[in-house]
This record gives structure tokens, C-alpha cells and sequence, in this order.
């Protein structure tokens, strides 16, 4: 029988751990233990868990947060596993969801990790755009059929390639603590061992938003210069071709919306600037591009749509990616240059309030 651990990494996660729990003792396959480890928290996180049947491994503020959290429950539980679940403690999993991980690994030997189609939960403006922009990340993948991430926040992976992965003499378990994106790290040297890994086609994750600017720019500062710092030491290859490929997308996309507002500032200083019809056919075409990836989103409603077909929040989610596209690059090679060192966890707790 395929034996199932789930590790919960929680840092005051009060609000929603519990939620978290009770999702996973609904599946029809329930894991055969499940592990939450509160770190660092001053909530009730570890209090709350301890009321459920599960375990809890109660750790102090961790020097290398979520990485060492999930090294030291693995290493306590879940070394002998066969499948080992990795959830974030705001993440909710349907029934069928455990069941179907653990067929697609028996189905593939060679499948390594199965990651979560995970969306977005929540009716607020950029809690939309947030899940309208998954959407598209589980789309790209699925036509893919394989993934460079097996997202942190709910997916499935293969424990003897977890073991294989602890066996490596650069790190101390499965996960490295040399990288501020865990997850990505982790897949590029399970990928790079010759395994596949992919977004599972039938399970799906409800998580939390970014509910705030300032929380959604700490995120995805931690995830962009995280991703940036891993592909300059991974080099260019055909396991980062892709990925380095979307760098290049990025960038260049904060490139033109400079380049326009400077060409536009230019054209007006100089009185060139006059109305040409066909200036609408890139707007029409962006429109009929984000409300076609808007009937793709997962619960959608009329005000997803709506959104899609206004331009103007799309647009301006587009200008904030472009900023830390930029300032990702920008801050990553200043470090390198000065020799410094940034702790990208602390400040996305900052920007989030924990």
C-alpha cells in the first residue's frame, strides 16, 4: 500500500490552518499522517492544529524559515513515505485530491512531483487579478505537460526522489537552503536527475491572495529575485531554456512600456503627436486576448470578465509585473556586485503584517 505523509509549514496561519486540516481529513484518500509545523509564530496557530487529529512539530523562528521547517518534519516523518504532501497552511484541497495524486504516481514511474492547479480565493479587485494570472500559469503548463515548479502551496511528491534529492552534499535535506525560492530549486534538481514533473489535470487547490500592493510586491519580489539568483547559478540549459525564455519576456515588456512613454513625452514636447486610428488595434487585441483567458478562469464570473474587457486592470497588473521584473534584475545583480545579502523572507512578512 502507498503510504501518504503531508507536511503543513504554518507561520501564524491562526485564521486558516484549521480549514487547512479539515480539507485534508475529507479526502477520500486521507493521508496516513499529517505534520503541521508552526514556526516561528506568535498566533494561535499550533494551539488550533493540536485540537485535530495530526501532528504537531511546534518549531522556534527558523534561520532558513519554510526550507528548514520541511527538512526537519521530513526528516522526523516522512523519510520512509512514498508520497509526500507539501500545503501551505491557507490552502484548501478537494476531496478528490490526495486519490488522484497518488494514482498519477503509481500510473508514471517516471513522474517525480505533481503540482496543484491552484487558484485564488476571494471576490476583491486584485485577488482577481491575481487568480486571472494563474489561470493562464495552469493553462501554459497543462498544454505543456510538464512544470519548472512544484508550487509550495499544494503538491505531490515522489519520496524516493525526495531521498535521492536529501542525498545531494549541497543541502541537508530535500529542500536547499541556499535559495529564497524553495520550490523551483527543488524541481530544477529533481528535473535535472532525469525525472518529470507536472500540474496535476484533476487537482485543483483553493489558496489565499495578496490582499494588499505592498503584500503582493514583497511576494513577488521574494519569488522574481529568487527565481533570477537560481537561474544565474543554474546557467542556461535545457531544463532553465524556458525560464530564462520568460526573464527575457519580462524585461522586454518593461522595455517597450518605457520606451512608449519616453517615445510619447517626446512626440508631445515636439508637437508630433496627433491621433492615428490605427493605434486601437493593439488595445482591441489585448482586450480580445484577456477576456478569451478570462472565460479559462476557474469560478469565474461576470466581474472577471468585465474586468478582462476593460483593459485598464489588466493593463495596470501588466505595469506592475514589468516593475518587478526590473527591479528584481536590479536589485539581484546590485547585490552581487556589493557582496551583500538580502533576507527576502523577512521582508515579505514585513509587507504582509506577520
Amino acid at each position: 500500500m502507498t503510504s501518504v505523509i503531508a507536511l503543513i509549514p504554518a507561520h501564524n496561519e491562526a485564521a486558516s490552518i484549521g480549514a487547512t486540516i479539515e480539507a485534508l481529513l475529507a479526502q477520500h484518500r486521507r493521508p496516513d499522517q499529517i505534520v503541521v509545523i508552526p514556526n516561528g509564530c506568535t498566533d494561535a496557530t499550533a494551539t488550533i492544529a493540536a485540537g485535530y487529529p495530526v501532528t504537531v512539530l511546534e518549531l522556534p523562528r527558523l534561520e532558513h524559515r519554510k526550507s528548514e521547517a520541511l527538512n526537519t518534519a521530513w526528516s522526523l516523518y516522512a523519510r520512509a513515505a512514498d508520497v509526500v504532501l507539501c500545503i501551505d497552511a491557507d490552502t484548501i484541497l478537494p476531496s478528490n485530491a490526495v486519490g488522484d495524486w497518488v494514482a498519477e504516481m503509481q500510473a508514471d514511474p517516471g513522474l517525480a512531483g505533481s503540482s496543484s492547479k491552484f487558484t485564488m480565493r476571494g471576490p476583491e479587485f486584485l485577488v482577481r487579478l491575481q487568480r486571472a494570472e494563474f489561470a493562464k500559469w495552469t493553462d501554459a503548463s497543462l498544454r505543456r505537460g510538464w512544470t519548472s515548479v512544484l508550487a509550495g502551496t499544494a503538491c505531490a511528491i515522489r519520496g524516493s526522489v525526495l531521498k535521492e534529492m536529501a542525498a545531494r552534499a549541497d543541502r541537508q535535506g530535500p529542500w536547499t537552503y541556499a535559495s529564497a525560492v524553495e520550490d523551483f530549486e527543488l524541481t530544477y534538481r529533481i528535473r535535472q536527475a532525469g525525472y518529470r514533473c507536472q500540474v496535476s489535470p484533476t487537482v485543483r487547490a483553493y489558496t489565499d491572495a495578496m490582499r494588499s500592493l505592498p503584500a503582493l510586491w514583497g511576494q513577488r519580489m521574494k519569488w522574481q529575485a529568487g527565481t533570477v539568483e537560481d537561474l544565474l547559478a543554474f546557467g542556461l540549459n535545457r531544463h532553465t531554456a524556458l525560464d530564462w525564455w520568460q526573464q527575457a519576456q519580462g524585461l522586454l515588456a518593461a522595455a517597450v512600456r518605457i520606451a512608449w512613454i519616453a517615445v510619447t513625452i517626446l512626440l508631445a514636447v515636439h508637437g508630433s503627436l496627433t491621433y492615428n486610428p490605427w493605434w486601437l488595434l493593439a488595445p482591441v487585441l489585448f482586450i480580445a486576448t484577456d477576456v478569451k483567458a478570462a472565460l479559462r478562469i476557474p469560478h469565474r464570473d461576470r466581474a472577471d470578465v468585465l474586468f478582462a474587457a476593460l483593459l485598464l486592470p489588466q493593463e495596470a497588473f501588466a505595469w506592475m509585473r514589468a516593475a518587478w521584473f526590473l527591479t528584481s534584475w536590479v536589485d539581484v545583480l546590485t547585490t552581487k556586485i556589493t557582496r551583500g545579502h538580502k533576507d527576502r523572507w523577512a521582508t515579505q512578512y514585513a509587507l504582509e503584517g506577520n
